[in-house]
């Protein structure tokens, strides 16, 4: 792990740890499914500070996520998906594609919801109040590096 330094809008220098992009992929393509304007900004904006050269895109209809599946390293997945989908269940989404794709994240401020995901097939994921936290870096390093080695 590589340590940097990083000034704030304040002028104050904070130590910021970079992941070690080892598994070769720091400019992973990610999709953000069934969040809401808002909810994607502050995701976008949080997977850019670990990844800044992603390619981070959002996906809001059942069919466009079913034809796009593969396209990307991971899928950061609303629990309550906003949009065009046929069930408004981010766990049922993940349940119903765990076999095609390794890395189906659901993003949810439940835990009960997170063990849920993972017991349907998917990733570890985060709640959205902490999408700024070394817990939810670690989460997206281990599934990007744990999908870039799956295929």
């Amino acid at each position: 792990m590589h340590t940097t330094f990083d000034s704030s809008r304040r002028g104050q220098e904070r130590v910021r740890k970079v992941i070690d992009m080892s598994h070769g992929n720091n400019q992973p393509k990610i999709s953000l499914v069934g969040h809401c304007t808002p909810d994607a900004f502050a995701l976008r904006s949080a997977v850019a500070g670990y990844y800044p050269e992603a390619q981070v895109e959002t996906i809001n209809s059942g069919d466009e996520f079913r034809e796009r599946i593969g396209e990307f390293e991971i899928h950061l997945v609303n629990r309550v998906l906003d949009g065009s989908f046929e069930d408004d269940s981010g766990i049922n989404l993940i349940r119903i594609h765990a076999s095609e794709h390794s890395a189906l994240m659901l993003i949810s401020n439940f835990p009960e919801a997170l063990e849920e995901a993972v017991q349907a097939g998917g990733v570890q994921g985060f709640g959205k109040r902490d999408m700024r936290t070394e817990t939810a870096r670690i989460s997206l390093h281990n599934a990007i590096k744990d999908s870039t080695n799956a295929n």
